[in-house]
């Protein structure tokens, strides 16, 4: 391809300039077929900048149009990639041989929600997105989000990384920026001044990107977690969410949606998906979702249909209320391999009874599970019965538009199992005390499924052509003091 050629060229032209070939190198993104060729072809990588958090979509729109390179759905913190999938951290020694980090350091809940290239601690980025005193020319939302990114480490054994995109051609007076000269210099000398502060304090260590490589290989293990506990730093609201990436899956937390979760995407699958010129994906090299409630929607839907989500129904003598309408806050913590999300407790209301429940989440390490449990704390009425649907409604594909969903199946395990082969119907089928509920979706190679503690009720739901999702789920009767659990499972399909 003319992409290993240009590789090739670059790199025998610095071979021939320093007289040794390099130890990092990047691009906006990277492919694992040209990372693995890389490696191969100059083994003295061990470091790149293989892609960014969350430009697709939002960031092509924001752009004008500008913007032609999707790559949604990887990691927003540093990782080692499979050797099939850039995106997907790998899960042993079958890795691309080198650590990947981002392009930028994103804001985790204003990047996913707006146009990434707003809201990353690129000072460029801090200017594009008017967050400054336009008076003063201070810069506190950068500061904050520095500081931010280094508390994560309190979530994954004392280690955070963060950094700043600085090169001279941001503070030449040629370019065209969206700022005066004097105050995009002063954006950038400012930013590299409070990082140099926090050095000399004795609160960070500086890095060159081989450097980096090797600490992060002592440091980290295939399958540790990257786990992110963000909140809003830029328009004072409460928001809350949990970000949680390892080699089986990405997922997303909302405490402003009960815990709902929002965005997944299977990286158990190790999706083989490249990306250039001569290949299927042109330009778009994301990594495909399960669920994201930007391009689907969510659980906020103007139309009859449903979009993609992860949550819960509360529902009492006709009454129904979805955990996503119950705003929350949560805890991170660690018992062994498994990190747990616990929500604050929240109270459903009904006309004739008060429930207070309180959620948690567990994600097991190297299992490509996530466990929830809701106990139900108190009730007002200590005899009654309440059913909780846990459900997810899902999909697959990288932008806001539909994909094809026929021949996903839909599978039921009971003692007569059913199934489904989509075929936008709208059919629902169900079995008591079913042993799992899955979709095999064989366009991303992914299967996904849930099972329940005992004596839930299964089912699974196909969509119609103006709701193309699937629907896994199960319903369970619980009284005062009870635990309804349910697992999620992504698996590769074939």
């Amino acid at each position: 391809m003319e992409r290993k050629k240009i590789v090739d060229d670059v790199f025998s032209k610095f071979n021939e300039i320093f007289g040794f070939y390099p130890e990092s190198t990047g691009s906006y993104y990277m492919d694992a077929d040209l990372t693995n060729y890389i490696k191969a072809a100059y083994p003295s990588v061990k470091c790149a900048i293989a892609t960014c958090w969350e430009e697709g979509p939002k960031a092509y729109h924001t752009c004008n149009n500008s913007w032609y390179t999707l790559f949604d759905g990887g990691p927003w913190a540093p990782w080692i990639p499979s050797k099939q999938n850039t995106h997907a951290p790998a899960a042993n020694k079958e890795d691309s041989g080198i650590v990947a980090i981002p392009h930028l350091s994103r804001d985790l809940i204003a990047c996913y929600d707006g146009n990434g290239s707003n809201f990353g601690t690129h000072p460029q980025n801090v200017l594009r997105g008017m967050i400054y005193d336009t008076k003063t020319w201070e810069f506190p939302y950068l500061y904050n989000l520095i500081d931010q990114y280094r508390a994560q480490e309190k979530y994954n054994n004392g280690y955070a990384y963060n950094m700043m995109f600085v090169g001279p051609g941001w503070m030449n007076k040629m370019g065209r920026w969206e700022a005066p000269y004097e105050l995009l210099l002063k954006s950038y000398s400012d930013g590299c001044k409070y990082y140099g502060d926090l050095k000399k304090e004795g609160k960070l260590i500086d890095m060159t990107m081989a450097e980096f490589a090797d600490y992060y290989r002592t440091k980290k293990t295939y399958t540790e977690p990257e786990c992110a506990l963000w909140r809003d730093i830029l328009y004072g609201s409460d928001k809350q969410i949990f970000w949680y990436t390892d080699p089986y899956m990405r997922a997303g937390v909302n405490m402003d949606q009960g815990g709902a979760i929002f965005d997944l995407r299977p990286y158990a699958a190790k999706l083989k998906w490249e990306v250039g010129i001569g290949t299927k994906h042109v330009q778009d090299a994301s990594y495909p979702f399960l669920i994201q409630e930007k391009y689907r929607a969510g659980y906020f839907t103007h139309y009859a249909g449903e979009g993609t989500i992860r949550s819960a129904k509360i529902c009492h003598n006709g009454e129904e209320v979805d955990l996503c309408l119950c705003r929350t806050k949560a805890q991170l913590s660690r018992e062994g391999d498994t990190r747990i999300l616990t929500l604050h407790p929240v109270e459903v209301e009904f006309c004739d009874l008060t429930v207070k429940l309180q959620t948690r989440i567990y994600f097991e390490e190297g299992t490509g599970t996530i466990r929830i449990a809701r106990e139900i704390l108190e009730m007002s009425n200590p005899d009654a019965e309440v059913e909780i649907n846990e459900y997810m409604v899902a999909c697959y594909g990288t932008t806001e538009y539909p994909e094809d969903m026929s021949g996903i199946l839909l599978r039921c395990e009971g003692e007569e199992p059913e199934e489904i082969i989509y075929e936008y119907r709208c059919r629902e089928k169900s079995a008591a005390g079913a042993k799992s509920v899955s979709a095999v979706i064989p366009a991303i190679g992914t299967k996904v499924s849930m099972e329940a503690s005992k004596g839930a009720e299964g089912y699974i739901r196909e969509g119609y052509a103006f709701s193309p999702m699937f629907t896994l789920g199960y319903k369970k009767k619980v009284s005062d003091k009870e635990v309804f659990e349910t697992w999620l499972k992504l698996e590769k399909a074939d």
